[in-house]
């Protein structure tokens, strides 16, 4: 009965890889899963008393579509700010979630048989969204062993391409894009009048490195199209909140998705989303300090066990070359039946990924010593 449509589109592999491991931990076995983008932390307490407060005051009804102004003033505040963009408050949308704002991206921009560039890996839902807008995915080949930059990506464009899609810190990788790389994909996009999608998303988890939009490039402020959240940075996942940021023309389609689906981002919520951006930075410096502890842990120790794993730049995913051992898809399933430790085989994020796991750390440092363990008794 499913539509035609659907039938090209992929089950989440990390979901399901997620459903997998709660089933067996319902079943009474002790999986330690590194599958799912969560953070591990409860919401900050301010952020959590100023939607309670919101909820209690009577900000329960219908929001406007594209936000409430406070929200979208803050919003458009901090991408003035912090990502040196030319933010109005009338080219922002506040949507129920990152991920919703990127289905409206492809849904409003793409048609039948155009293409949209990914960098492989990339994020397992963006190739599914545009596949939901009748597009088709054009992958560009990554370096592997420099930072997973893109590759000869001039080669790859063709009068079909509407689209290249930029994600730094990356989603499966960790990868964070230098000033450089940036440029060179901004030049292409420009010498061919192509749009770009920057899923900023985890710009705040970033060790060591400079985050960088392309949006605030020479010539790029109207060609990007930024997508950003609270899921990550806050610790927010549960709340559903993201928002988008383009010229006019790419946002009122946009809106009329918006507006004729999930109609608005929850009232209450969007109240929270001011106090994460406006108040105390301090608990988001400390969860990334945690998280770049945890990665030293679990990438030295992959190491040590002999599978080769480059230090994220960024985000809280290690994507390790499991090659020596085998496939990703076999040692996926290995380790989940044999030492009960839940990852997501790499291929999930593209054809490249297929001799890669990916090993989020959303978790305790004790909880990824005993995965360490378990991973090195099932494949040693």
């Amino acid at each position: 009965m499913a539509s035609s449509r659907l039938k090209r589109v992929e089950e989440s592999a990390t979901m399901k890889a997620a459903n997998t491991a709660n089933k067996m931990k319902e079943d009474g076995i002790d999986v330690i899963s590194f599958t799912l983008g969560e953070p591990d932390f409860d919401t900050p307490k301010h952020i959590c008393d100023a939607a309670a407060d919101a909820m209690y005051r009577g900000e329960t009804h219908y929001a406007p579509g594209a936000g409430i102004s406070e929200l979208k003033k803050t919003i458009a505040n901090k991408l003035c700010t912090e990502n040196k963009l030319d933010a109005k408050t009338s080219e922002i949308i506040v949507t129920p979630g990152a991920k919703q704002a990127i289905f409206e991206v492809m849904m409003s921009v793409l048609d039948d048989n155009d293409e949209a560039i990914l960098f492989d890996p990339a994020w397992v839902s963006y190739d599914p969204a545009i596949k939901f807008a009748g597009a088709n995915t054009r992958w560009v080949p990554t370096d592997t062993e420099n930072g997973f930059k893109p590759i000869d990506l001039e080669e790859y464009i063709n009068e079909k391409t509407k689209l290249i899609v930029v994600n730094s810190p990356g989603n499966p990788t960790g990868a964070v894009y230098d000033k450089q790389t940036l440029k060179n994909i901004a030049d292409i996009a420009i010498d061919n009048d192509i749009l770009v999608l920057s899923d900023e998303i985890y710009e705040k988890i970033i060790y060591d490195q400079e985050h960088i939009s392309i949006g605030s490039f020479e010539g790029m402020q109207d060609r990007t199209i930024t997508v950003n959240g609270f899921s990550k940075a806050y610790a927010m996942t549960g709340w559903r909140l993201g928002y988008v940021h383009a010229r006019s023309d790419v946002i009122k389609p946009m809106l009329k998705i918006q507006s004729h689906s999930v109609s608005s981002a929850t009232s209450f919520v969007q109240y929270g989303g001011i106090a994460a951006l406006e108040g105390p930075q301090e608990p988001v410096a400390e969860m990334v300090e945690r998280f770049r502890m945890r990665r030293d842990v679990l990438v030295d120790g992959l190491n040590e066990i002999g599978i080769k794993c480059q230090k994220p730049g960024g985000a809280f995913y290690a994507f390790a070359d499991v090659s020596e051992y085998g496939d990703g898809n076999s040692i996926a399933e290995k380790l989940l039946l044999d030492a009960h430790v839940a990852v997501t085989p790499g291929s999930a994020f593209g054809e490249s990924g297929k001799n890669f796991i990916r090993i989020s750390y959303a978790t305790s440092i004790e909880r990824i010593q005993e995965g360490l363990e378990r991973i090195k008794t099932a494949l040693v």
